[in-house]
């Protein structure tokens, strides 16, 4: 199967499963749509720049490529229409969509990002990493105390 196909195949998937996050988010509460969107952008916005990079580097011309990165994209759209609907439908799975989501961000972050601060061995560096991480911590504790009391 040509590597090309299966890119597409897989940033179909992440985006549709990202898409269906920001729908379970918004049938929760404005502010956690809101909140996970702004999330979702910051990660896809260098993700998407990436992936345009590895396919001109792999060949394909700028018009191509962009066409691609934009066929790959579009699930995320009709991913988080088909989401918002049948979510709204069955709210009951919101909670687990959430939970499967977060957990798998959780995932990501145990098993692949703090691994390589154990690599490290700068400590300018390693204490960088250890600042965002706390900064993020932080944001999301000070998103929750602004958020709406449950």
């Amino acid at each position: 199967m040509d590597m090309t196909l299966i890119w597409i195949i897989a940033a179909a998937i992440a985006g549709g499963a990202l898409s269906l996050l920001i729908a379970a988010a918004f049938l929760t509460h404005v502010r956690l749509g809101v909140v996970t969107t702004l999330a979702v952008i910051a990660h896809e916005i260098p993700q998407e720049v990436g992936d345009f990079m590895i396919l001109l580097h792999v060949g394909y011309s700028k018009r191509k490529a962009l066409l691609l990165n934009l066929l790959a994209s579009l699930t995320s759209v009709a991913g988080g229409i088909a989401g918002y609907f049948v979510l709204q439908q069955t709210q009951a799975a919101v909670p687990y969509v959430l939970a499967v989501s977060a957990s798998g961000f959780i995932y990501i972050a145990v098993a692949d990002l703090i691994p390589d601060l154990h690599r490290s061995v700068d400590v300018r560096n390693t204490a960088w990493q250890v600042a965002l991480i706390a900064f993020g911590v932080a944001t999301v504790a000070l998103l929750r105390e602004l958020g709406p009391a449950h």
